[in-house]
């Protein structure tokens, strides 16, 4: 008989790298995770951590058993959602993720809306960058993501388009090209560039589109934050892409035709797991219905 309240210890001690941690986050102590990981162990005869000096680290068998843990779970409490579904009721833990640019310029009135007619859902609240939320998603870590959406999702992975994100090139008021007004790619590659890094859909995407011309950034500073690219761009360390709600008047647009881009924004959820109530009432309030 498989032993959930163990996979759930050694999950959660896998990705935080800490049995303390792990403590905390499901409300035991920390010897009570230690022995629920010592049981699974046992019954699968293999040990999963190796202590360091800063924690613990997952052995071979750990590592081959974080994604099996991951699917597991994540089918059990899908399982559990569509039994507690029946009971019609909107309560309950809510898993969401989002990045931060969403979560701090999208969904702060969504929040206080869904909050306020539905005291009796928990929110379970997490922040990463857009391409790891796909994954947490696919392994039904969890329930809903509101996140850039992949070009190509994979195919368990249910898109729901919300907003249209266009980007703009934006300098600093004492930039070069701040009275330029428009400006073409060549004229861009010249001078610095701060930009999210390639392990983003949004850093790809201007990379990509720079390569279909023939140009290259020499000079490349990046961060997956976009305040934080805002902040460089304002303080004149180079020419950034934002989206137009994140201008102000700090920042200087520069129209650059072969840069025109938009990213589109929206919530996915897994294709196989049922929905809980919550979250269903959650994407009618996020989609604008009645």
């Amino acid at each position: 008989m498989m032993d959930f309240n163990g996979l759930r210890a050694f999950l959660s001690a896998g990705e935080s790298g800490s049995f303390s941690t792990a403590a905390q986050s499901l409300h035991l102590s920390q010897p009570a995770v230690s022995k629920r990981i010592t049981l699974l162990e046992e019954r699968l005869g293999a040990r999963l951590f190796l202590r360091t000096g800063h924690g613990v680290r997952l052995t071979q068998a750990g590592d081959a058993l974080m994604p099996l843990a991951r699917s597991i779970l994540g089918e059990v409490e899908a399982a559990e959602r569509a039994v507690g579904n029946l009971a019609g009721n909107v309560a309950g833990p809510l898993s969401i993720v989002t990045n931060h640019h969403i979560g701090l310029w999208r969904l702060p009135e969504v929040f206080k809306r869904f909050t306020g007619d539905h005291p009796e859902v928990r929110l379970d609240l997490r922040f990463t960058d857009s391409e790891p939320a796909h994954q947490l998603v696919l392994d039904g870590a969890v329930e809903l993501g509101v996140v850039t959406l992949a070009p190509q999702p994979p195919a368990q992975i249910v898109s729901l388009p919300l907003w249209k994100d266009t980007l703009r090139v934006v300098v600093g008021r004492d930039h070069a090209l701040a009275d330029a007004g428009s400006a073409g790619l060549a004229d861009l590659a010249r001078h610095r560039a701060v930009l999210p890094d390639l392990t983003t859909y949004t850093g790809r995407l201007v990379r990509s589109r720079m390569g279909e011309l023939g140009l290259s950034l020499q000079d490349v500073v990046s961060t997956n934050y976009l305040e934080t690219l805002r902040m460089m761009a304002e303080t004149g360390l180079g020419w950034s892409l934002l989206p137009e709600t994140m201008l102000g008047p700090e920042l200087r647009t520069v129209d650059v035709p072969e840069l025109t881009l938009t990213r589109e924004l929206g919530l996915i959820h897994h294709r196989r797991h049922a929905l809980s109530n919550a979250a269903e009432a959650f994407i009618t309030e996020v989609s604008g219905q009645e």
